[in-house]
């Protein structure tokens, strides 16, 4: 299986710490859940529940133990619950001792190997997380990243990950880019690499009521089936959900 031999079910998470939002206002009503950890774990069971189906599980926004976590490290917290044997956290941005966050990757089956790095930008705490699974060539390599909100940030960000994969004819982009997949920055990921953007852009955010595309799984080298928003708990992004099989 780690040789993508078989059918595999991917998910793509920015999980907001486990906060809840279902409305704009509720970032300002509920602006002490940045800071306190209240009602967090409830969001983590449902999440964990809601990953239990999946092979590999990517996610954003975690936080690495902290005031508003409740000094637990989300990402350890979710692969237990969840059972997944295998789990990497990249600590991207921490504020003191009150927040942090980063990448993490939860999956089922044994990476043959593990790299993080930090990305470039004007403002630094962004990165991304690598994983190969397999040997030879059924090798795969499966990027867990989330970008900045600018665009010229993203711009040299998509540079990086495009050196990244470039020489990699199976791989797996997933993450929230804060940006459509058609967005001008977008194309140079998809001159330099052989990935190529979803069939279908599907809206993420805000959940309540998606009318942006901001979470994405980009692939090369798989044949896409099942690609689709699915709620995670109470975050304000909604997860991107796919199953990828071998090419026909």
């Amino acid at each position: 299986m780690a040789a993508a031999k078989t059918p595999m079910r991917l998910l793509s998470c920015n999980i907001q710490a486990g906060s809840s939002t279902r409305a704009y206002r509720e970032y300002i009503t509920r602006s002490w859940s940045h800071v306190l950890p209240n009602g967090k774990r409830a969001n983590l069971d449902s999440l964990a529940e809601l990953f239990s189906p999946y092979d590999l599980v990517g996610l954003q926004e975690s936080d690495p133990g902290s005031m508003r976590s409740g000094f637990d490290n989300q990402s350890d917290y979710l692969a237990e619950r969840g059972r997944f044997p295998f789990v990497s956290h990249q600590s991207n941005r921490r504020i003191s001792r009150i927040a942090g966050s980063g990448n993490a990757l939860l999956s089922r089956l044994e990476p043959s190997e593990l790299l993080d790095y930090a990305l470039p930008g004007r403002v630094a705490g962004r990165g991304v997380l690598w994983s190969r699974f397999g040997r030879g060539k059924h090798a795969w390599v499966l990027a867990v990243t989330h970008l900045s909100l600018g665009p010229k940030s993203r711009e040299v960000q998509l540079d990086f990950l495009a050196e990244l994969l470039q020489d990699q004819p199976r791989a797996v982009l997933m993450g929230d880019f804060n940006c459509d997949p058609s967005a001008p920055e977008m194309q140079r990921l998809y001159r330099k690499t052989s990935l190529t953007p979803p069939a279908t852009c599907v809206p993420t955010f805000p959940s309540w009521a998606p009318d942006r595309a901001l979470d994405h799984i980009f692939t090369a080298g798989f044949r896409v089936e099942d690609y689709r928003a699915v709620p995670a708990a109470g975050s304000d992004h909604l997860a991107i959900a796919v199953t990828l099989s071998e090419p026909a």
